[in-house]
């Protein structure tokens, strides 16, 4: 329930110069405000109308501009939603804000606090709420498909259903806490308990996703390994198209960790170029070592080069990590080669020979361990976290116990299934929800 009735603006467009921007009021005196802006009345709900916006103190002209209205509840927010599309000049937005700032009952509102509006109005679940954080953060194809889904009410439909059947389980047996000298037929716990097994597959299943969801949110790690002047950063240099690392002959030029951001076929991806692995008494390059082999033990795909004129990087530090994660990269064949590998993919990276191979491979290997699902997909690790706590509920639960022990297991059960969707107790997790909205959303 909304606490707070106060009206709220902000700016819903990035702020700096621009050609249109948009300033957002929900509240009980967005209408009211509109008029006072206008000096006329509010339009008609949705139809865009051009008209002058003024100061109501001095009735000086400051812009015109575009009008929309959103009367509640059928708005974004569910409250009375005023959308102002100014042109997008500094002056005119500092001007308009200062305006707002000085009506009674209006204050700024706070990062996220129109989608939690809409939340606290019934007009959305967190779990559509935190799809709409995940698609404006989104930079990849992947990553929007994957926010849409979950705005469109994937997660939350297969949390409700869950949390439906284990109301009906509860309701079979919580009837005969008023009769325990009954005892249950076994017909009924023959059902409970089929059902009940059924839950707590369904919800192990859905938790062994090897976190999919929250890797394909964050981005894929991707982490370049190996002996001093293999190759790794220009590997970097040659993936990034530009010069991100230093490239030099000199061994342990890398430090420390570089990384470069991709959208690789849709996929969100960060490769990481590391400080070369061999052994070394300077402190700097052995806390460098030291972060690489971090990342490697982190990495959730590694690319391991090795150079073909150097046996010396294939050490055994280096084929300690070598898994069935990574991609093993000869590097140098244009020089004299005097290694093998196995599955080993030759390259040039200074000739340009053999890397449309390795990024097949590269792209086979992400979508295969990341292809995203049309099923639903845990993309937090809140989510996690209250399924985790569900499953544990429903390992507890057995009719050989109390009846009142067993039906508080479902309960506490259905309650870890309504948090994730904020239908239960949700104080204690709104800010973590909305915390990193823009502002204006």
């Amino acid at each position: 329930m909304l606490n707070d009735k106060r009206t709220i603006f902000a700016l819903a467009t990035p702020p700096g110069k621009s050609g249109v921007a948009i300033i957002r009021i929900s509240g009980p005196e967005a209408f009211n405000c509109l008029e006072l802006l206008t000096a006329s009345t509010p339009p008609k709900p949705r139809n865009a109308v051009l008209r002058d916006i003024i100061n109501p103190t001095t009735n000086q002209l400051i812009d015109k501009a575009v009008i929309l209205t959103f009367p509640g509840p059928n708005s974004f927010t569910g409250e009375d939603v005023v959308e102002l599309h100014i042109h997008g000049s500094r002056v005119v937005i500092n001007i308009i804000i200062s305006i707002l700032a000085n009506f009674a009952n209006f204050r700024l509102a706070e990062a996220g606090e129109f989608s939690k509006r809409a939340f606290l109005n019934g007009k959305m679940d967190l779990t559509a709420a935190e799809g709409l954080a995940d698609l404006i953060d989104a930079e990849t194809l992947i990553q929007q498909q994957q926010a849409i889904r979950q705005m469109q009410g994937n997660l939350a439909n297969l949390y409700e259903i869950w949390k439906k059947k284990l109301i009906r389980i509860l309701a079979l047996i919580e009837a005969y806490l008023d009769f325990p000298d009954d005892d249950i037929p076994a017909s009924v716990i023959e059902t409970v308990d089929r059902e009940v097994d059924l839950l707590r597959k369904n919800i192990a299943s859905h938790l062994n996703d090897n976190h999919r969801g929250e890797i394909l949110r964050k981005g894929i790690h991707v982490a370049i390994l190996g002996a001093p002047n293999v190759g790794k950063s220009s590997l970097l240099n040659y993936l990034a198209k530009r010069d991100v690392a230093i490239v030099s002959n000199i061994a342990g030029t890398t430090r420390d960790v570089i990384e470069v951001h991709l959208d690789l076929a849709g996929y969100p991806v960060t490769i990481a170029d590391t400080a070369g692995i061999r052994e070394s008494e300077d402190l700097i390059e052995k806390e460098g070592i030291s972060r690489a082999l971090s990342r490697a033990e982190n990495a959730d795909i590694k690319i391991i080069i090795v150079a073909a004129d150097n046996p010396a990087s294939i050490s055994p530090e280096i084929l300690s990590i070598i898994d069935s994660n990574s991609i093993v990269l000869v590097n140098k064949i244009d020089k004299e080669t005097t290694i093998k590998i196995d599955n080993g993919i030759e390259i040039s990276v200074k000739h340009d020979t053999g890397l449309d191979q390795f990024l097949e491979k590269l792209s086979f290997m992400i979508a295969e361990k990341f292809s995203p699902s049309s099923d639903p997909i845990i993309t937090r690790e809140r989510h996690r976290h209250h399924l985790n706590n569900c499953l544990e509920s429903l390992s507890f639960f057995t009719l050989n116990n109390q009846l009142e022990l067993a039906c508080e297991d479902l309960r506490l059960a259905a309650r870890a299934l309504g948090q994730i969707v904020g239908v239960i107790d949700v104080e204690t997790i709104l800010d973590e929800v909305f915390v990193n909205f823009c502002i204006g959303k």
